[in-house]
């Protein structure tokens, strides 16, 4: 079986071996072993982790002491060789040269390099060593490969000691001294009697090179061995911490298991097939009022509680048993310590463990309340089906996808359906392709406006009429209701037909009335009419004569000066054509000519448009040439009244418009501004755009006109008579063609005015950029 202890986190999540089952139930049971033994083990895991830190530290201790010890005694190893090696190196030379101590008095360089070359070649010496022969006067005259960059030298220029040592002779031994500033091992031989004397030396320089790399090596060695032992280490606390964890989890979802089980009327249970025992949780004994133990119960035991007509527990062995099912799912009845039964559900799944052994483990929960509540719920539907089988009224529901939940007999008969039809379940297609069609049917009303119900009044085939009312449910369905109203509809019908009577004598009587009152409409619109169309007639007579009239002098006075000038001309009164005189008649009729010129093209342009003949050309122009251009043609007129002209004209600001309309338009309204504006006024233009069109407007500081008169203006043939407008001249029409050329552009013209203030028209023209 599983130890509870050992259960371990793999990926995240915590796996429990089955084999600990038994552990489990333990812990759930309220096993007395089980606490004092996780408690023990937890101590003994609790020393084994603090003791293996202190462990590691002492081994990497103890093994950095052994490798400090043993570099110290290998550093001492090597100068002891490399002592030991000179001191050979100078036995060994001082018996290669022991009968032939004259080389040393001659000086025969050749015969020394012959018998070094022989005896101690370099490579036999240490890396660093060499060999000196000195003669008595201190010149080295041979040496071996590694000193010969001392022959011909005076040893005592690099071996300061060598005099010192010369006078102890073979007794010096081997000391440790610098040459040519390197320490050295060196040992000095004397040959002969002659004074002559043989150096061996022994770098040391070579000797702290080699143990330096001995060196690294065991600390490179060691390094690696402290991390690895760190990762394991490291590796440990973090499988510790894991395992502390999962304890935790485990314990933890043994008590939320626990209290959920007491909680929820839930128990669990286990089966063992092999040992036909069963396995209780304390929440089992609780439901069935028994006292709790940690014990298992026998197969029989467990059966005896069973009621008898739910089927038994033999039935369910049996079929598992014979591998017809892997799971249980299953109501019953078990007997309570009470003496009464309590209803139980019980799901259960057969698993085998690792050991092989068959378990069929599952939980029971504590069904009474629902059961004892679903019959209630049968027994309150069977009441209402009664209900409504005994109403008169035809009765239907329908579920939220339209499905048939139930009818009464009535509904039946009332649309002839089959038996087979009023299934529950069917669709309400398929029950209204089954029923007989109403003869008629129309729709009264909606009862609350919200479309959730609806009330409709059909005929059957056997002459009753049905008033059917039908709601919509909570939960989407709709209901319907239909109630006989074949009586109401009998005297419906007789009370229609005496009220049809009633009316035609009632018509009868007051069809003469009618006509009469008719009559008398008539004549009193036709008479207001009448008076409505006399005044608009008088009105627009008054205007054209006035026009007329203003017309006549405007005609007459440019006529009058071109008939006189020309006479004058004709007769040459005043002298040959070539005086100045005749100049300055002909500029009149020139100015004469183009006024009356104008006069005629502002009548003429207003009749085609009222005519409704004149065709714009759209396109796309900018608007700020085409204000100079129209400021151009009044800049003159404004010099010579010093009328000062302000523009804020908006950079390339464009407008989709007729070109020609536009400019006539900008040249009334600047004409009038400068016409109607004293000397020494100002006039200012401003255009921008707001809100997908384009403003211009044009303010003057001129005679302004009264309130009274700005309904009239710019209406064609009206004008404002004041005594300085009329010395101004002109037809008036201007305004009233800038008005109206506005409007064919979709635009409107708006005029703001105050005598002896001024006058501000403003032109908006809708423009989709």
């Amino acid at each position: 079986m599983m130890d509870v202890r050992r259960a371990t986190v793999a990926g995240g999540r915590l796996r429990v071996d089955f084999d600990g089952l038994k552990a489990w139930r333990d812990s759930l049971s309220g096993h007395p072993t089980s606490e004092p033994l996780l408690r023990h083990l937890t101590k003994a895991e609790l020393i084994l982790k603090r003791a293996i830190p202190a462990l590691i530290i002492a081994f990497l201790s103890v093994v950095a002491a052994s490798h400090f010890f043993g570099m110290m005694s290998e550093y001492s190893r090597l100068e002891a060789s490399a002592r030991h090696a000179t001191a050979l190196s100078a036995a060994t030379a001082s018996a290669v040269f022991a009968d032939a101590s004259d080389i040393f008095d001659s000086g025969d360089i050749t015969q020394a390099q012959a018998r070094l070359a022989r005896y101690l070649p370099q490579d036999r010496l240490d890396d660093g060593a060499f060999v000196l022969l000195v003669q008595a006067s201190g010149k080295v005259f041979a040496a071996t490969t590694a000193g010969l960059s001392h022959v011909g030298s005076n040893v005592g220029d690099f071996f300061p000691e060598v005099s010192a040592i010369r006078r102890f002779g073979d007794r010096a031994g081997v000391i440790e001294t610098t040459i040519g500033g390197v320490p050295h091992y060196a040992e000095i031989t004397l040959m002969g009697n002659a004074g002559g004397f043989v150096v061996a030396a022994t770098s040391l320089e070579e000797v702290g090179r080699l143990w330096r790399e001995e060196l690294a090596l065991n600390v490179t060695l060691f390094a690696g061995i402290s991390s690895i032992l760190l990762v394991i280490l490291y590796a440990y606390y973090t499988q510790v911490k894991r395992a502390r964890d999962a304890d935790d989890i485990f314990l933890e979802s043994n008590l939320r298991v626990e209290t959920a089980l007491s909680r929820g009327r839930c128990g669990l249970w286990d089966f063992d097939f092999e040992n036909r025992e069963f396995f209780w949780s304390r929440s089992m004994y609780d439901m069935l009022g028994l006292p709790g133990s940690d014990k298992t119960m026998g197969f029989g035991e467990a059966a005896r509680l069973m009621h008898p007509d739910d089927g038994g527990l033999y039935e369910i062995a049996r079929a598992i048993a014979k591998g017809h099912s892997g799971q249980v799912d299953q109501i019953f009845r078990m007997r309570h310590a009470g003496g009464h039964y309590v209803w139980m559900r019980a799901r259960a799944q057969v698993i085998r463990s690792n050991s092989g052994r068959m378990h069929l483990i599952g939980i029971a929960m504590d069904v009474t309340e629902q059961h004892r509540l679903a019959q209630r719920y049968a027994e309150a539907d069977q009441r209402l089906a009664d209900a409504i089988e005994c109403t008169s009224e035809a009765f239907v529901l329908w579920d939220k996808n339209d499905r048939l939940v139930m009818c009464n007999t009535h509904f039946q008969q009332a649309y002839g359906l089959p038996d087979s039809v009023l299934v529950p379940g069917t669709e309400r297609s398929i029950v209204n392709a089954a029923a007989a069609r109403p003869v008629i049917e129309r729709r009264i009303a909606d009862a609350d406006g919200s479309g959730y119900s609806r009330t409709t009044e059909v005929q059957l085939a056997d002459e009753r009429w049905l008033q059917i009312n039908e709601r919509r449910t909570r939960d989407g369905g709709r209901v319907s209701v239909g109630t006989d109203i074949t009586l109401m509809k009998r005297h419906q019908e007789r009370l229609r037909e005496s009220e049809r009577r009633l009316m035609a004598t009632i018509g009868d009587l007051s069809a003469s009335r009618q006509t009469l009152e008719i009559q008398k409409s008539e004549l009193s619109t036709a008479n207001a009419n009448y008076q409505a169309e006399k005044e608009r007639a008088e009105a627009a007579n008054k205007a054209k004569s006035e026009f007329l009239a203003n017309m006549s002098h405007e005609l007459r006075t440019p006529l009058n000066a071109i008939l006189g000038f020309s006479e004058i001309l004709q007769n040459q009164m005043f002298g040959p054509l070539g005086s100045a005189k005749y100049d300055e008649y002909a500029r009149d009729i020139h100015d004469s000519g183009k006024h009356l010129l104008n006069v005629i093209s502002d009548i003429l342009d207003m009749s085609k448009i009222e005519a409704g003949h004149l065709k714009l050309h759209r396109e796309r122009i900018d608007l700020v040439p085409l204000i100079e251009e129209s400021l151009r043609f009044t800049a003159i007129p404004a010099a010579e009244k010093n009328i000062l002209i302000d523009q804020r004209i908006s950079s390339g600001l464009t407008l989709t418009a007729d070109r020609r309309a536009m400019k006539q338009v900008l040249l009334n309204l600047l004409s009038n501004a400068v016409k109607f504006t004293d000397n020494g006024g100002r006039i200012a233009v401003r255009t921008r755009r707001v809100d997908g069109a384009v403003t211009v407007t044009i303010a003057d500081t001129g005679i302004g006109i009264p309130r009274s008169a700005l309904s009239k203006i710019g209406q064609p043939f009206e004008q404002v008579q004041s005594q300085y407008a009329k010395s101004k001249g002109g037809s008036g029409l201007g305004l009233a063609i800038s008005r109206s050329l506005t409007a064919l552009h979709g635009g409107r013209m708006k005029i703001r005015s105050r005598e002896a203030v001024g006058t501000v028209i403003s032109l908006r023209i809708p423009d989709d950029v």
